[in-house]
């Protein structure tokens, strides 16, 4: 039987925490998931707090179970050369951008990861963060946080890989500042979103989003 294991950013420090994220994850690949099931595979995502951790549990499946298809999903912090034509290419791009060092601080300059001997396109990002994919459908969040949220106050960009971290939370929170949920936080928001956005959308507007979700069927 076909396993596949993508080992994620995120989830906070507690097991509850992590596995209500796990759970958002779930149903946003819920197609995936379901594909999966029809070929009598497996497709499981584990959340594992930090991004080092994240980065740490890979490698480590990688020499503990070879013969699942293992697979890292992080933010990229920072931005990210565009997606090119010709998108196999991609995949040392994403590799490139987390083994490339700069700076003092490892976390948005660079993590200095040694990907040796691994398949690159086992690597994939979030860019630059998971938010990105969540202010994707806005139709969701109005949903979600129903009265007062300000829908306007969204990025706008068609391609929000090209919107700024910092510029996705500090509008997304201006978005949601004055619900009855009120503003939105990491922890407290980000799974129950992840369940009702629309992951189309999310690939309309995040290509590197796309590029992860067509290597999953793929790898089914």
């Amino acid at each position: 039987m076909t396993e596949i294991a993508v080992y994620i950013e995120g989830g906070g420090k507690t097991a509850g925490e992590k596995a209500e994220l796990r759970l958002g994850f779930d149903a946003l690949f819920m197609s995936e998931k379901s594909k999966a099931r029809e070929k009598r595979a497996s497709l499981r995502f584990i959340c594992c707090g930090g991004r080092q951790q994240a980065y740490e549990a890979f490698i480590n499946a990688l020499a503990v179970n070879p013969e699942t298809i293992n697979a890292l999903l992080v933010d990229s912090e920072t931005s990210v050369a565009a997606v090119p034509v010709h998108k196999a290419q991609d995949a040392a791009i994403r590799v490139a951008h987390l083994h490339t060092k700069t700076g003092t601080e490892g976390r948005g300059q660079g993590d200095g990861w040694d990907f040796t001997g691994v398949a690159s396109d086992r690597v994939h990002l979030m860019v630059q963060c998971m938010e990105a994919w969540i202010v994707a459908d806005p139709d969701a969040l109005e949903e979600f946080y129903k009265q007062k949220f300000n829908r306007d106050a969204l990025p706008k960009q068609t391609n929000l890989e090209t919107a700024q971290k910092s510029d996705i939370y500090h509008k997304l929170e201006r978005a949601t500042k004055d619900t009855q949920k009120g503003e939105y936080g990491k922890i407290k928001h980000a799974s129950k979103l992840l369940e009702k956005i629309s992951s189309d959308k999310v690939a309309s507007r995040c290509p590197r989003f796309k590029i992860f979700r067509e290597w999953l069927t793929e790898s089914i």
